[in-house]
């Protein structure tokens, strides 16, 4: 029998010790043997829970066990959580985690140490939610030489651009639904700000192209600059606008960022609506494979937690071969060397249009804005011409067209 130990009983731990307690015959068949929680560590107390008996406040007691094979981490953070991970790999016990900043912060000094002690450190859900795509990019297509990875990495925003579409809501309204159906938190900012999608396309880099790609590296640009005429302009060019975490490798160096997208009714992306995610990986071999699910929530999030516990079970004793090396900000370019076509809404004159950019393509007019497409620019030349007295009210790449 294996023993675990579970740390933070909040959402996505609770969820981990249900699926392991709720599905133990299924789990203990594919893992070759029973797992059984021995510890929930969490300084509040749960009176009435059927697992009180088993909650401690002392992470000590789990890090002195020689029993506890297994630690699952979902406290969230990268401070005390950091410390508890280091301290879990150090004692020569395997880490599964879903905390997306701790990786992405990280990740490349924990898989070191992982290493070295010969145990596993895995994070499966710390990107998709119960999506899989750590194994696929690490395992299923590790014969490809990978171009560019991205995707729809965030759930409420994902929700939020799909209402304003849907019901013509603006930003703030959708937003405050959001919150209403508990898709959104009290303080969205980590969301809508595009910091969430970041750590996550980190996570995503770094695996796809082996060097860490740290949150500081990348540009991250959020949604709250999305209207609901952009919405409107988008769709009568034959795209959606869908908030992307991009990484695409740039010869020897990494173009990482997160920002707005028109996103074409052709690519399946596009119709990924609601809270769920898309990710899209490129490889010279295998093309583009699309990855589409529950990117959060209690029980996906949990199911991919659990299916690392299982994995760490089946290498208790030969180690997953998921590492990459350290990176700094040389491994990486600015975005802005990325060539794409650009929507541009503006309140300047379409004669004033043509002259700078070209041939454009306009999308159907309202009063008192204008909006467009240009032809295909690197983002610092979109900019050097909207330096030349074009005012942009909104700025979005167009994906696919390069």
């Amino acid at each position: 029998m294996i023993e675990v130990a579970v740390l933070g009983f909040g959402v996505v731990g609770s969820g981990i010790v249900e699926v392991l307690d709720k599905n133990s015959a299924e789990i203990t068949r594919n893992a070759g043997q029973e797992i059984r929680v021995k510890y929930i560590l969490d300084m509040r107390d749960f009176p009435g829970s059927p697992y009180e008996r088993l909650l401690v406040k002392d992470f000590g007691i789990i890090e002195r066990d020689p029993g506890v094979s297994i630690v699952v981490e979902a406290i969230g953070g990268a401070g005390q959580a950091f410390d508890f991970a280091r301290r879990t790999l150090s004692a020569g016990k395997s880490l599964v985690t879903s905390n997306k900043e701790l990786v992405a912060e990280r990740g490349y000094e924990l898989l070191q140490l992982a290493g070295e002690k010969g145990v596993n450190f895995l994070f499966e859900a710390a990107v998709g939610g119960g999506i899989p795509v750590i194994r696929p990019v690490a395992q299923c297509l590790s014969a490809n030489k990978i171009s560019e990875i991205y995707g729809i990495l965030n759930g409420t925003t994902n929700y939020i651009l799909s209402e304003m579409e849907k019901n013509g809501a603006e930003f703030s309204a959708a937003l405050a639904d959001a919150q209403k159906k508990g898709y959104a938190e009290q303080d969205p900012t980590a969301d809508i700000e595009g910091t969430d999608a970041c750590r996550k396309i980190c996570i995503l880099s770094s695996l796809a192209f082996g060097k860490h790609i740290y949150p500081d590296f990348v540009p991250a640009e959020g949604i709250t600059g999305v209207t609901r005429d952009d919405m409107q302009f988008a769709g009568s060019l034959g795209y959606r606008i869908k908030l992307l975490g991009r990484a695409r490798a740039v010869q020897d160096k990494i173009a990482a960022y997160v920002a707005p997208h028109l996103v074409s009714f052709d690519n399946i992306l596009s119709g990924v609506s609601g809270v769920t995610n898309g990710v899209t990986v490129r490889g010279n071999a295998s093309g583009d494979i699309v990855l589409v699910g529950a990117g959060a929530g209690k029980l996906p999030t949990a199911s991919a937690a659990v299916a690392d516990v299982i994995d760490a079970v089946k290498h208790m004793y030969a180690k997953k071969q998921i590492s990459w090396q350290n990176g700094d900000k040389s491994d990486t370019v600015a975005p802005s060397v990325l060539e794409s076509s650009w929507y541009i809404r503006t309140n300047a004159e379409r004669s004033k249009i043509e002259r700078e950019f070209g041939e454009v393509v306009f999308a159907e007019s309202a009063p008192g804005a204008t909006a467009f497409k240009t032809a295909v620019m690197s983002g610092k030349k979109v900019n050097d011409i909207l330096a030349r007295g074009i005012n942009a009210l909104s700025l979005f790449r167009v994906m696919g067209d390069y």
